[in-house]
């Protein structure tokens, strides 16, 4: 008979890696309860409303302040040459791409608001301060604005050719990075000796990034310690304060406090400073008290970075019997009117890192210009560079094997990396440590029952449908290292508090944290809290963002548990009167060795806050504050399977059927990693189906509200099927591999490729909108 469980046992079991525990910050969300940004009043403050500009391109001549400053209730109207001779900095953009010719790419410089032109609808030109939000508002429309309007342009390649209208004097043909990655000799070598090229003229459609919370700050000024402080959502509040100390404060880090609490989304959008910020500071600095703002949704549309918008030409080269010899991605990535912090990084460096995927390819060239353009400025949006190398490829794939008549699953098997050539070294300079690509794909068409396709296909065309089926067989690199704090503190109350730099803005992140912990030093999961919001707090921090956040706190945390372990053998060691070498550590518990004398590491912790007489140059506390110096990118992939079915009589799109398996190392926790591939999948979707960010010729927005720019609803998409074959990860120590933009990934060429397929294997370009699809069917 066995012996009866213990609590340390069961709290792994229940709790420990690869458990399906719920969120635990669930019931303080669906309850209403959480605190947001705009949940934060601070005593006497004050209201801030931003002036936009309505015209996409001109030379601003004036603004005129009296009349907005007279009206009841204003504290002050300023300018971007207000703040410019306040000393205020500029947002910059940290990525160091020279141009093919080695020359350094072009970075005009951006102030908080503009001084001279402006070059997009939405850019902030003043703000008002006021007593209460209503005040501001109606100060803000007594602002007049004089602007000499100027031809604008809107479309990347379009804003390259001669005569288009220039944003910037210095940026000759609006193109302020004109790059190159690959080995240009090899490729042309490579199709040179092609039986077979494929080619894909492929447009990666703009995106409104729509968070479901809006933008909000608050900025405070302490006179007498010469303090800032900004209550703000962000993706990461070490990065953030940095960010602001140095570039737009310029005031030394210690300086600044960033404080985020919940966060209503982001996909990459909150991560860097915006211009409002520099504003609330100036006002609050010069009143004297908070300054609070709150975007509406009308101006996050305007003024929230957009996500996507690449025009490629894409090239597979094969031989005659279907293995690529060489890829080539030549084309257009659009900036916007300013370079976002890492702007020219999503259609370059990333598209060539994760166009390769899990083939075997020789060589690869990219070739991009990123170029301005009078439209809202683009940054990273989730993947980032990843979905679009993954869609590009895939796409070139399921066309080159309808062009060479060869099955697409051979055609991928053929071309698959073998485990057996782990680790691989790719022409993207990245190398695989791990991966079973075959297997995997196996799995994930068994659980779509892909050879009872035509069943289904001939039931749908009883009903008047046409149906398609389409694969996505993606991998992704995901962030380059970054260093990550694992701060422990066994708090007075009992409780321990995970501190560390990454940030919670949707993932979940407490639970899987709580996981590793409980797993790693037997703390019992429900007396485990997690701090991430206060820069005060932290030595360092990675934020959240491209799919690193297991891997990189992960990792932190692991590395303070052995700490705290080190730490716990000498102070139990006194307290068991024994020597440290003789105390082993297993399950939350120090005992000595070869007896069943111990003590819990909680107890332990209890005795301390009792003041625990211990010797001279023994540690005091079990605490302990670690940087874990960073782990390398990991390479999640998987394999999705998509079905649609198309009303050839309205041309609407419904996807009916999806499936997925994934590799993502190690899954701490199920639950949470099902949830995020569904997230990832339904906003691949919905870019690949329906939204769709459109511009006027001179530059209006022109869906800037959701009355005319569609979002997936749950109506939209179907059930899902989640399955996991996974090879961990050798880099990290918990061999994680990150899961949180895979869905986009995956989802995005599975679902073009099902469409593809119903249509007779036209191509058409993302988003598949009735209008679109119904053309596409009158012309074939």
């Amino acid at each position: 008979m066995n012996a009866p469980l213990d609590a340390d046992n069961l709290n792994l079991m229940k709790f420990g890696i690869g458990q399906p525990v719920p969120r635990q910050e669930d019931p303080t969300l669906l309850r209403g309860r959480g605190r947001y940004t705009d949940d934060v009043n601070l005593s006497n403050q004050a209201y801030a409303v931003m002036v936009r500009s309505q015209v996409a391109h001109g030379v601003l001549k004036g603004i005129d302040t009296a009349e907005a400053k007279k009206m009841p209730g204003v504290l002050g109207v300023w300018t971007g040459a207000d703040l410019v001779a306040a000393g205020f900095g500029l947002l910059k953009c940290i990525i160091p791409f020279p141009n093919r010719d080695g020359s350094p790419m072009k970075k005009p410089e951006r102030p908080s608001m503009p001084v001279d032109k402006v070059r997009f609808v939405g850019d902030p030109v003043a703000f008002v301060v006021a007593e209460t939000l209503a005040q501001a508002k109606d100060a803000a429309e007594a602002v007049v604005v004089e602007i000499e309007p100027l031809p604008a342009v809107t479309d990347a390649k379009a804003a390259c050719q001669p005569g288009a209208p220039r944003l910037y004097d210095d940026v000759p043909d609006n193109v302020c990075l004109d790059y190159r990655f690959g080995d240009a000799t090899k490729v042309a070598e490579g199709f040179a000796r092609a039986a077979h090229v494929t080619r894909l003229h492929i447009v990666n459609n703009r995106v409104v990034v729509a968070a479901m919370e809006p933008r909000s700050a608050i900025a405070e000024f302490d006179a007498a310690s010469g303090r800032y402080t900004l209550h703000s959502c962000s993706q990461g509040v070490f990065g953030l304060k940095n960010q602001l100390a140095n570039d737009i404060l310029k005031v030394p880090p210690d300086k600044v406090r960033v404080v985020t609490g919940n966060v209503g989304g982001s996909f990459g959008m909150k991560a860097s400073a915006y211009p409002e910020y520099a504003g609330l500071f100036h006002a609050a600095r010069l009143l004297g008290r908070p300054v609070k703002w709150t975007d509406d949704r009308s101006g996050s549309f305007l003024s929230d970075q957009h996500g996507r918008d690449h025009e490629f030409d894409a090239e597979l080269a094969l031989d005659k019997d279907g293995n690529f010899l060489a890829l080539r991605f030549t084309g257009y990535s659009n900036m916007g009117a300013y370079l976002g912090t890492v702007a020219p990084m999503m259609g370059t460096l990333n598209v060539a890192k994760n166009s390769v995927g899990v083939y075997k390819t020789p060589a690869l060239e990219v070739n991009t210009k990123c170029v301005f353009t009078n439209t809202t400025p683009v940054s990273a949006y989730r993947g980032a560079g990843r979905p679009e190398g993954n869609y590009f490829m895939e796409r070139l794939v399921d066309m080159a094997a309808r062009e060479m008549k060869i099955d697409p699953v051979e055609l991928r098997r053929k071309n698959h990396i073998s485990p057996s050539a782990m680790p691989h070294k790719t022409p993207a300079a990245t190398t695989y440590d791990s991966g079973d690509f075959t297997t995997l794909l196996d799995k994930a068409l068994a659980a779509a029952d892909w050879t009872g396709f035509e069943k289904r296909k001939a039931e749908s065309r009883k009903r008047g449908k046409l149906r398609g089926r389409g694969l996505g067989n993606y991998l992704e690199v995901t962030a380059p290292p970054q260093k990550e704090q694992g701060g422990l503190r066994f708090e007075k109350n009992g409780d321990v508090t995970i501190i560390t730099g990454t940030l919670d803005y949707g993932q979940g992140h407490w639970s899987p944290f709580a996981q590793v912990l409980t797993e790693k030093l037997g703390i019992p999961f429900d007396r485990i809290k997690l701090i991430q919001g206060d820069s005060d707090l932290l030595v360092a921090g990675g934020g959240t963002g491209g799919s690193k956040s297991i891997m990189a706190s992960g990792a932190a945390i692991v590395e303070a548990s052995e700490k705290v372990i080190e730490k716990g053998k000498q102070i139990a060691a006194h307290v068991l009167e024994a020597s440290a070498a003789d105390i082993e550590f297993k399950a939350g518990r120090f005992a000595i060795v070869g007896t069943d004398r111990g003590i819990g590491i909680m107890e332990l912790a209890e005795k301390l806050r009792q003041g625990l007489k211990l010797p001279e140059g023994m540690p005091t506390t079990l605490d302990v504050t670690h940087v874990h110096e960073a782990a390398p990118s990991a390479f999640p992939n998987g394999a999705h399977v998509a079905e649609v079915e198309i009303d050839p009589e309205t041309g609407t799109v419904a996807v009916v059927k999806y499936t997925m398996v994934n590799d993502f190392g190690t899954v701490i926790n199920p639950l949470l990693v099902t949830g995020q591939s569904h997230g990832g999948v339904v906003q691949g979707i919905g870019q690949a189906v329906m939204e769709h960010t459109v511009y006027s010729e001179d530059g209006q927005l022109l869906t800037g509200s959701f009355t005319d720019y569609a979002l997936p609803r749950a109506a939209d998409v179907p059930s899902f099927s989640v399955g996991f074959h996974s090879v961990p990860a050798k880099t990290n120590v918990l061999g994680a591999k990150g899961c949180g933009e895979a869905g986009c990934a995956g989802s995005l060429p599975a679902v073009m490729n099902a469409i593809v397929d119903a249509l007779g294997g036209r191509h058409i370009d993302m988003p598949c909108t009735p209008e679109r699809v119904w053309k596409a069917l009158g012309s074939s």
